[in-house]
């Protein structure tokens, strides 16, 4: 049995089951890339307020702990709801409810630090900066590459 070269197609990649063009590919591809400059801005504005010599202080690099945990509501309801059809459930609600409080305490942080004088105000304003284009960033990832039914790591 030999080799078949029209059984590979010229793209790799497919969503829901469906195969993607070229097009369709290029656009997640620059999207990823996208996504990945702006995640390196983010922790750029984050190492800023924590390295320059006017700041020196590396408590706000906690912060990288609500980065990590934001996005495991989403995961866990994602798993354990079924009805995909429904435009809300009580465990998708409870998992937006969860991550809001994740995000709104990882903006807290840095105010409360800087209020009781841990850090400088301008450390706290590129931690918050920095905040904003890192969840700006998990918010595109998941607009991006979240849309499929069976979304899974292994499509990028």
């Amino acid at each position: 049995m030999g080799w078949r070269q029209d059984c590979v197609p010229e793209w790799g990649g497919t969503v829901g089951g469906a195969e993607l063009g070229p097009a369709e590919e290029e656009l997640r591809v620059s999207a990823l890339v996208a996504l990945s400059f702006s995640g390196a801005i983010g922790l750029t504005f984050l190492m800023l307020g924590c390295a320059l010599e006017d700041y020196g202080v590396y408590w706000p690099l906690f912060v990288l702990i609500f980065y990590v945990i934001s996005p495991i509501p989403y995961f866990i309801a994602k798993r354990v709801t079924y009805d995909s059809d429904a435009t809300s459930s009580a465990c998708r609600e409870l998992a937006y409810f969860f991550t809001t409080g994740i995000v709104v305490s990882a903006f807290g942080f840095p105010v409360i630090l800087a209020r009781v004088a841990v850090i400088k105000w301008g450390a706290c304003g590129l931690v918050l900066a920095g905040n904003a284009v890192i969840f700006l960033t998990i918010q595109g990832f998941f607009l991006v590459f979240g849309r499929g039914d069976d979304f899974s790591w292994e499509q990028w």
